[in-house]
């Protein structure tokens, strides 16, 4: 990967009278983690889908490298991965349709590395089995599996160990720290903060 930088300046947000981001900035490297915290309406899923362009602030910018990624919403798209509170998932399709649907018109995936992705996040037992007969932590599970094979610097995470158990949280934490090993970068909407493991995260406290 290059020396990718996302840059956040000074956004602002309202929802009606309500001034939900209030002057949100920082700046982002390779293989650092930003943890966005705060009450339930401080705007953190509205941070998130502010910065992957779904929503346009009143005021500030996001850079991807230098460049403000309304010039190019496509391109920067094509550098990150988003993860809201629904995994995108198909409820018809099994999990293993899901992700060679999913994956497959972003990069050109093998059978392998599909194989891999799903036994990484414990996903292989339930793999050929329709999406809507599937926990909600198990949807999570195939859904953190499409995440990693997208392959992409940027991950955008709200709640990404919703629905699962303690071991789920340990994978996500995992996850966390390859994709900053791999000299990516994480932005995770969290309520109770990231492990201690996850290393090189710098907080940001959103009020509510």
């Amino acid at each position: 990967m290059p020396s990718e930088r996302l840059e956040v300046e000074n956004l602002h947000l309202w929802r009606g009278e309500r001034h939900v981001l209030r002057g949100v900035h920082f700046v982002l490297g390779r293989g650092a983690c930003l943890e966005v915290c705060g009450a339930n309406g401080s705007g953190k899923t509205t941070l998130l889908r502010t910065l992957c362009g779904l929503i346009y602030p009143e005021e500030g910018r996001v850079l991807w490298n230098g460049e403000n990624v309304r010039r190019d919403l496509p391109a920067f798209h094509a550098t990150l991965a988003y993860l809201g509170h629904e995994p995108p998932l198909k409820s018809d399709l099994t999990a293993r349709e899901n992700l060679h649907y999913w994956i497959g018109i972003r990069r050109q995936l093998v059978a392998e590395d599909l194989t891999a992705a799903l036994a990484r996040v414990g996903a292989l037992p339930f793999c050929e089995r329709q999406v809507r007969t599937l926990s909600a932590g198990q949807r999570r599970r195939v859904a953190l599996a499409g995440i990693a094979l997208l392959a992409v610097p940027l991950w955008l995470l709200d709640e990404p160990a919703t629905n699962l158990d303690a071991e789920g949280r340990d994978l996500v934490a995992d996850l966390i720290c390859e994709q900053l090993a791999r000299g990516g970068m994480v932005v995770a909407a969290v309520h109770q903060g990231l492990p201690p493991s996850v290393g090189n995260v710098t907080r940001l406290e959103l009020a509510a």
